[in-house]
Order: C-alpha cells, then structure tokens, then sequence
C-alpha cells in the first residue's frame, strides 16, 4: 500500500430524514479520509479539510416511522449532501441595496445584525421587526427564534412557511377537539378498515405511509380507499371510489355525507350526546346538503357520495388522511371542520383505526407549533392572548410582568405585506424561499426591495430570496445539524450531525443564540438571568420540555439521554411515563373546558377567486413524485430529475384543441396578478376547464419565479392560510421570434450558476432549465431551452459558449449566421471511429426541431459516420423512455411490455425489481397495470 494515502474509516449515524412529515429514520455512511485526499476529490471546496464525506443513506429498520423504508427523495440523501456546489460558506453583508455584498467574519456579521436591529427598535418600536422561519428548522432552532422575537425584542411577528401549510389544520383541531395535534398514530394505517383520502396525492407527497397501507390492504381485500380529489392522481388510481370533485367543494361533499348519515341513522347517538356539542346546530344547516345538492355542487354523481357516506359510517375503523387540499384554501379551516365532523358524528375518533389524521408536509411543521414558533401562538401551545398564558410563560423564562406583548403577531401574508407597505422595516428569513413559495410572489419582491433591512439566513445561495439579501448568514443543513423533529404522528425524533459544517456555516440555534445575546446586551431587561445561555442543543431541548409540563403536550418525562436510550417516541409524555400516548382522546375527554368536542356550522363557499371570461380555467398546483419544494436540495440530484424532467402545464385534450394548443408547444399562462410560460403537456387526469402545474420549479429554472406569480393571497379568516391551490387563468400560444437550446455534459450545478446570470441579463421571456440523467453509468446533462423576441448580439451568444464550455476546437463542429442571431454548434468526446456527443447548442427563429439531436445525445448512443452530418437531423425521433422506477431504473417501455404480456404489478416485481426497493413507483405501476394498452 502506498503510505501517503491513509485507509478509510467509516462511521454510520442515526438521524432523521429533512423532507416530508413522515419522520422516517435514517442510518448515515460517513467515509473519513485523510484531507489531502478529500482535496484531490473535491477540488475548491471548503468542506474539504473536515476529512469526511457522506456516501451512503438507508433506512433505519429500528425506527418506528419508516421500519426502514424511504422514498426515491429519503434515498437520495447523500447525493444532496456531496455537493458544495453552490452552498453559502461564509456571512456576506452590504450597506447599500445597490452594492454587491462582501464577505465578512462572524463576529462583524453578528454586530452588525444586532446593531442595526436595536436601531430599528429604537426608531420604530419592536413591531417593526419581523421573523420568517421555516418547517425544516429543528425544534430548538424553532424555540431559540421564537425566544428572541418574543421574550427579548417584544414583537410577536415571528411567522413560518408552516403557515402555508399546516395552519388550518392547527385551527380545525383547536376548534373541533381543543388542542392541536392528531389524535392518531402510525399504527391506524394498519388497523383502518375505510381509508378517506382528502386532497393528498399520499403516493407523491408521504409514500412511505402510503406502503404501510398498501401492505394493510394486500392483508385485507375487504378495505377501502376513497379519494377525494380534482384530479386523477397516482393514488386517486388506486381507490375503490375517486371522488373527482370540483375543485374547492370539499366542504360540500363532507356536508352532503353528513346528511346521509344522519337520515339513514349511521351515526353514534350516544356518543355525540354524551362527548360533544353543538351537533344540533350543525344539523339544522346540514338539512340543506342533501346527496343530490351536494353532488351537483361536487359535479359528481350522487350514488358515489352516497357510497362514500355508507363505507365511512358502517366501517368498523374508519382513518381520514388530509393535507393541502383541505388546508390551502380561503376557507380550509371549514374544509378542516367539515372533515372532523364526520368523524364525531360517527364515533370514529379515539379508537384505533379511526380518526381525523392530518399530515404534515414539513419534517418539523408540528415542532415548530410545540415552541409557539408562529404569529399567534406562544411555547407550548399557549395562547398569545391570553393574559394567564403569558403571566405563565414570563414566570418560567424569568421575565418580569407585562413583557410579553398581549398583541397578535402578523401571519405570513399579512407580514409581507406590511413589509412592503413600510409598516415593518426588517425582516430575518431563516431556512425559507418565500420569493418562491409566498402567493402573488410579484408583491413579495416588491415588499422585500422596500424593506430598510433584510437578513437571510440559508446554506445555499441558489434560491430566489438569497439576492435581496442584505445580510447573508451561512447555516449548516441536513447532515450537519443536531437536535429534534416532531413528525405527524406527534412522534419526537433525534437528528443528529453525521460530517462537520462546511466554510463558517453554523447552526440555525446558533445563529440566533449568538444575536440574541448581543441584544440583550444592548436591550434586555435589567435584574434578570441572562435569557440565551444555551450552549447546545441539549440545553435548548431541556428548556422546551420544561414548559410543556401540565400541558396538553407535556414531555416532562423526555431528555436527550431518553430519545437516545430509547429511540423516537411520542407525546404526551409526562414525568415518570413508561411511553408515549399513542391516541388521544380514547376516553371521549377531549381538551376542551367542559371535554366536550365541539361541532360548527360549516357552509359551503366557493373558492376565492371564480372563472370568467377573461379567465375561464381553473389552475390547480401540486407536487411531483420525486422533488420537494422550491429544489434547492433536490435540484442538486440529476437522477430526481428522471421521472418529470421539465416544467409543464398539464391541460385537457379538449381544452387544449379549442385553443389550436398541440402537445410539447410554449404557452403562456396568465392570470390577475403574473403570467408565466411553459411547455404544455396534454393530459386527461383532471377534467375540461381545469389547468395543473407543479409547485417546485422556482426562479432558479424558469424566467419566472414559478406558478406563485399567479397564485393569491387570499386567506382563510380563522387560520390566515393562504389558498394556493386555486386561481383562475387564462391559457394562449406563446409565440417567439428567436428560440435557443443548449445541453451539456458535466457539473450541472456549476454550468447552471456559470449560464444563469447570462440569460437574467437578457430577460428572456421563456427560460427553462432542467437536469437530465444521461446514460447509465453516465454524468449528467444540464440542458436549456430559451426563448425572446428577437436575437440576442453575437458577442452574447459567445459569453453563453463559453460559459457552456462549448469551446472552438478540433472537436467542434459549427454553423453560424451573425446576421440572423443563428448558431448551430455540436461539440464532441471520443475518436472519429465511436464519437459520441458532449453538448450542443442550437438557434433559430422557430421553435427548434432539436429535440431530436438531444435525444441522440442523452442516449448515450455513439455516433457513426460524418461528423458533418449532425446537423441534417430530422424527423420526430425516438423519443427517451420514461422512467418510472428511479431505483431499478426502469423505464416505461418494458414495463408496458411486460404488461402486454399479463403481468401485474407483483409480477413486474419479480421480473424487473421495478417497486422493490423504495416503492415510490407502485402507485404508477398499477396505473399501467390498468391503462389499455398501446397499439
């Protein structure tokens, strides 16, 4: 062995995974190398010296949530993780919104921030000063932020993108039942007999619970799945009934099944007299919603509502699963309500099996409401206004009396909004893209631009909100981090650091800690005990607990030496507890004052903004199976990119033909707020007169910042939830006078960075970035499709080679017409024998015909005969085969033979490994299953 180069060592870490609610546990590969090693691999990255990398993630067969299952997103973790490409190392601050920010060291960036935040306070008072956090961040990052806002500075404007999300699911529970938080558990998946399904595609947006019911199913052919949903989503194909509702009418269906059961005497008499009330309120409006009104609200027929209404009454267990359908609405909070209705009603709550399950999208949405980390809400499910409740929190955080403000705190939309009217001055952004994820995205630039100060606190720089950034503080992320998340189930786990953080990134906790202490300094209370002593996460955790004891979420009996001892584990967990409680509510007490769970009249109101004339389609958003939000993980990951390569609009045939529309064009969506231009896919899964686009394509891709430029900021008056899931749009041809595409082999993530600032320059009216995997075993492609009206100057398209490092050379091969802004340059690898393609760029003044040479090139194919051919490309092509299984890498085409052939989905299983390892494709393996088959 040569004795320059040190063995490796490997260690392996037990950790959460940072996506969905889920909470799956993890197991981490760590190789230590030496750092004149890890150099050599990893050249200009400031990781390097920490002599350790991730390669490796699995599922932790131990942990609860997963049993070791993960999905594609949970599997791909460690790719996420190798790449410095783009991580912001080091804080970087600028005095003036003009200038370009410079680095900075800790201790001038942390002044600077304290500082300028106490000046703002002295000039404005404390409500001149906001918090925008995020569900991502850990339990004590949540906890120490929302200490500082409230305890230290006064101001209760410490919001998150939790808001987005969760909140009327918090406001359905609250008013329902008394508290936050499911009454279910994990467990029920299994133990359901009827399964409704309520505006949650499970297969993309929670897949590993979505396996745990499916293998309940396999077990009992007796189950039943019903989905409510607009469109015919993987899971809505795999029910028993698909309630295709119109979009926004939940709340009618819920009422209209409501009015069965009751006339038909499906419901538990007994138990909604002796546990709840305001049940005969309820039925006075609910006299109205017969099936048939409420199905033709619903523009659905009336024997399957009346269906869904049998199967969920006469069940002996029945589990509802709900998540951004029912929540971001104008009116979810009633959606919530409507929901919850059925299940008191009926006696389903409280026993397993039964109840009202909503899932959280973020892996700490249910943190972060635990520390009290939003507007209108203090620790420990505590309630800003009320006066006994701060009294409580000022005795155990040793405030004097009267500190806390008794003054709600601005909710996400209504904060950006003041920020952009001039009534809150500074804004700290911790861990979130609101430039990407806020409603009506034009204002929120706007409010950000006019903001005196705006700090960001984030560990890569390639998101839309880094570049308002007046102060930019680096953090670490996932892999680096220590403390806990709390994930649907109220399941308390343990994230822990695998590698050591990257540059100068530091803690979210930290981060804030660190501030918080020099405001203190400069504006804390005098004759009290230092506020931010915390020297670890441990501490922070330990400071939580404390205050949730006596409390509905009382972990008086958790530590760190438990979680670690005994793995995750659920709350309530009191002092001198054996476990957690996995149901709630099994005695029919609820957390109400007298423990009865309350009913409330819920008429149905339709979605806040209507179609017209001018805007006759209605836009649905959601997500896709293999990316998570706005991608700044996994938009790292090429193979994520493999089963939806691109942005799109999926539209109807029908309505697609009305419009002279064809397959694969550019249209321009445009609705009351923004347009924005995609190509347009024809699809049948949501019916005529209803639009679908993806949530997750940001500014980083598109020349627009994503589909929230046409999204409003309506919000539901209850829960301040805004509804993104609906607006009404119009749909035209995009039509361009010059069209441009590129593709090239390598470091997507460096090439992308090197492109993007060349074509934000020229503001192009359509950009669209996408990562492409190339052949097996092969790097990946980033390829670039742009269009505006008229050529760009040649020395542009210069600047754009080289930065696509499509240089001149011995293996170019070139066409060029300066006039006309034309250029058709092919670059190649390998000898003239076996060449194969290695990037291409390609003009005209047409939509290109150059799809297929990409195809060609992504084949991996080589290429045979005249070089000087490549050019004389035509036709249509074969078009790439879909992929379907990421982990087998399996594509559409054998799967449909072996379809043609009869095979189901076990036997696809057993012939092509398709569905065996993560199983986020089985929900369109049946699909194919039951597609007719082509000619």
């Amino acid at each position: 062995m040569d004795g320059s180069v040190s063995p490796t060592r490997r260690t392996r870490t037990r950790s959460t995974c940072c996506y969905c609610g889920v909470g799956c546990g993890v197991l981490i590969d760590v190789e230590h190398v030496d750092a004149e090693r890890v150099g050599s691999e990893h050249v200009g990255s400031e990781h390097a010296t920490a002599g350790s990398r991730i390669v490796g993630v699995e599922g932790d067969p131990e942990h609860p949530a997963n049993h070791g299952r993960l999905c594609t997103k949970g599997r791909m973790l460690a790719e996420t993780a190798r790449s410095m490409q783009g991580r912001v190392l080091a804080p970087e601050l600028r005095a003036l919104r003009h200038e370009p920010r410079r680095r900075v060291d800790w201790a001038v960036a942390l002044d600077t921030v304290a500082d300028r935040l106490v000046d703002i306070v002295h000039q404005h008072g404390p409500d001149a000063v906001a918090f925008y956090l995020s569900g991502q961040l850990l339990t004590e990052d949540y906890y120490v932020f929302n200490k500082l806002a409230k305890g230290l500075l006064g101001t209760n404007n410490v919001d998150t993108n939790s808001r987005l999300c969760m909140s009327s699911a918090v406001a359905g529970y609250k008013l329902a039942l008394g508290a936050d938080g499911p009454p279910t558990c994990y467990e029920d998946l299994e133990l359901a007999k009827t399964v409704l399904f309520a505006g949650s595609n499970m297969a993309y947006a929670h897949p590993v619970l979505l396996r745990r019911l499916e293998d309940a199913r396999r077990q009992d052919s007796n189950i039943r799945w019903i989905v409510v949903d607009p469109r015919r989503t993987d899971t809505a194909a795999m029910a028993d009934l698909h309630l295709a509702i119109q979009p926004g009418t939940d709340v009618a269906l819920f009422n209209g099944m409501l009015h069965h059961l009751i006339w038909e005497d499906l419901i538990d008499r007994d138990f909604v007299t002796r546990h709840t009330s305001g049940f005969d309120e309820l039925k006075s409006l609910l006299r109205d919603y017969t099936p048939r009104m409420a199905a033709e609200l619903c523009g659905i027929d009336v024997a399957d509502l009346i269906q869904a209404a049998e199967w969920f009454g006469r069940s002996p267990a029945t589990l509802s699963l709900y998540c951004m359908g029912l929540n971001q609405s104008a009116h979810g909070t009633d959606k919530n309500l409507a929901l919850i209705h059925l299940h008191l009603a009926t006696g389903q709550i409280g026993k397993p099996g039964a109840g009202p399950f909503s899932l959280t999208g973020q892996p700490n949405a249910m943190g972060g409401r635990e520390v009290g980390g939003m507007a209108t809400m203090l620790a420990a499910h505590r309630e800003i206004e009320s006066a006994e409740d701060r009294a409580d929190v000022e005795r155990l955080w040793g405030l004097p009396a009267h500190t806390l403000s008794p003054k709600p705190g601005l909710p996400a939309v209504a904060l950006f909004e003041a920020l952009r009217s001039g009534k809150v001055k500074a804004v700290w952004i911790a861990c979130t893209n609101p430039v990407h994820s806020l409603p009506d995205i034009g204002h929120v630039r706007e409010a950000l631009q006019r903001a005196e100060l705006v700090i960001v606190q984030e560990a890569f720089h390639n998101t839309d909100t880094v570049p308002y950034a007046d102060v930019l503080l680096p953090a670490t992320t996932w892999g680096e981090k220590e403390g806990t998340v709390t994930n649907s189930e109220r399941r308390i786990s343990r994230v822990r650091a695998a590698v050591s953080a990257p540059g100068q990134a530091k803690p979210d906790w930290w981060i804030g800690n660190e501030v918080a202490r020099r405001l203190e300094a400069r504006l804390g209370p005098s004759g009290v005990a230092p506020l931010f002593a915390f020297d670890a996460p441990a501490a922070i955790f330990d400071e939580h607990r404390r205050l949730t004891v006596g409390r509905d979420l009382d972990i008086g009996g958790l530590d760190y030496a438990r979680l670690d001892a005994d793995g995750p584990q659920q709350w309530p967990f009191p002092a001198n507890a054996d476990h957690g409680q996995a149901r709630r509510y099994t005695d029919g007490i609820f957390a109400t004052a007298d423990g009865r769970a309350r009913f409330h009249a819920t008429p149905y109101r339709p979605v806040a903004e209507a179609t017209s004339a001018h805007y006759p389609l209605r836009l649905l958003t959601g997500r896709l199976r293999d990316q998570w939000h706005g991608m700044s993980r996994t938009g790292r990951v090429p193979g994520l990119f493999a089963h939806s390569a691109r942005p799109e609009l999926r539209m109807h045939p029908q309505d697609a033909a009305r419009r002279g529309l064809v397959n694969g064009e550019l249209v321009r969506v445009i609705g009351r707020r923004g347009q924005v231009v995609l190509p347009l896919q024809l699809s049948d899964e949501a019916g005529s007169g209803t639009v679908f686009a993806a949530m997750h394509w940001s500014g980083q891709f598109l020349s627009s910042g994503g589909i929230n430029e046409l999204t409003q900021s309506a919000v539901d008056a209850r829960s301040q939830q805004p509804e993104l899931k609906h607006a009404a749009v119009r749909v035209e041809k995009a039509e361009f006078g010059w069209h441009l595409l590129a593709a090239r082999r390598g470091d997507v993530l460096a090439l992308q960075a090197a492109v993007q600032p060349l074509l934000k320059a020229r503001g192009f009216a359509e950009i669209s970035f996408a990562t492409e995997p190339g052949a097996a075993n092969d790097v990946a492609w980033l390829t670039l499709r742009a269009a505006c009206t008229e050529a760009p100057p040649s020395d542009w398209l210069d600047a754009l080679t080289q930065a696509m490092t499509l240089l001149s050379g011995a293996d170019a091969v070139e066409y060029r017409d300066a006039q006309r802004g034309l250029l058709k340059r092919v670059i190649w690898r390998g000898g003239a024998g076996e060449s194969h393609l290695d990037g291409l760029l390609l003009t005209d003044t047409q939509p290109l015909n150059g799809e297929v040479l990409l195809e060609r090139a992504l084949s991996g194919r080589p290429w045979h005969g005249s070089r000087l051919a490549v050019f004389a490309q035509s036709g249509e092509g074969t078009p790439r085969d879909a992929l379907v299984c990421n982990c087998m890498q399996i594509g559409e085409s054998a799967i449909r033979a072996q379809v043609a052939q009869g095979a189901g989905v076990q036997e696809l299983q057993r012939r092509l490994g398709c569905g065996t390892v993560c199983g986020s494709c089985l929900p369109q393996l049946a699909q194919l299953c039951r597609q007719p088959q082509r000619a």
